[in-house]
């Protein structure tokens, strides 16, 4: 009776995909919010673009390495027992579109040759580079205003791309407020 009681009591084995994280364990590899739960090799870099290798459509896909002693059903729908070596499946990672803007590049023409209007020129800009050229950056003022926007990563290459900026280099993200962004009331005490 114990016996037919265990069986029926038994869950169907997940999809590998679906596992919980503490079933593919944390290690820590890799930026926040991306990767497989730190359990597997990680993504391979491309050194000339600094993003995953095989990035399209913004998305990259990495290893992911089940716990010992998992069991889970494949993408064929096959079952199997892990040992903690073998890939389990392959879960999406995002990644940036990218076209050979240097971000260290463009600050460096900002900072040093803004006031030419070399910094949009190679941004891909030619009509505000030639404007910054005949006016001397704006008298200065508009040299310093591109410096800031090139610097917070506001102002990037026109083609609407991203610009290369190392893999674990400082990258900024910008958040928006939408309506349905959900508010917490702030209480005093």
């Amino acid at each position: 009776f114990a016996a037919l009681e265990g069986a029926a009591g038994s869950e169907p084995p997940l999809k590998c995909e679906e596992l919980r994280l503490g079933q593919y364990p944390e290690r820590g590899w890799g930026r926040i919010g991306g990767g497989c739960g730190g359990r597997g090799p990680g993504p391979k870099i491309d050194n000339s673009t600094q993003e995953p290798m095989n990035c399209t459509n913004h998305t990259a896909y990495v290893q992911c390495l089940p716990a010992p002693n998992i069991t889970c059903r494949d993408h064929l729908g096959i079952e199997k027992v892990f040992t903690g070596h073998e890939v389990g499946f392959y879960k999406p990672i995002e990644c940036r579109n990218v076209n050979g803007y240097s971000y260290k590049v463009a600050v460096a023409l900002s900072l040093f040759l803004g006031w030419l209007g070399a910094d949009r020129f190679y941004l891909g800009y030619p009509a505000l580079g030639l404007l910054k050229f005949c006016t001397v950056g704006f008298c200065g003022i508009g040299s310093l205003i591109d410096f800031i926007l090139i610097s917070m990563q506001i102002v990037g290459p026109s083609d609407g791309s991203s610009y290369i900026i190392d893999y674990y280099g400082a990258r900024l993200t910008r958040l928006t407020i939408t309506n349905a962004t959900f508010r917490k009331m702030q209480t005093y005490p």
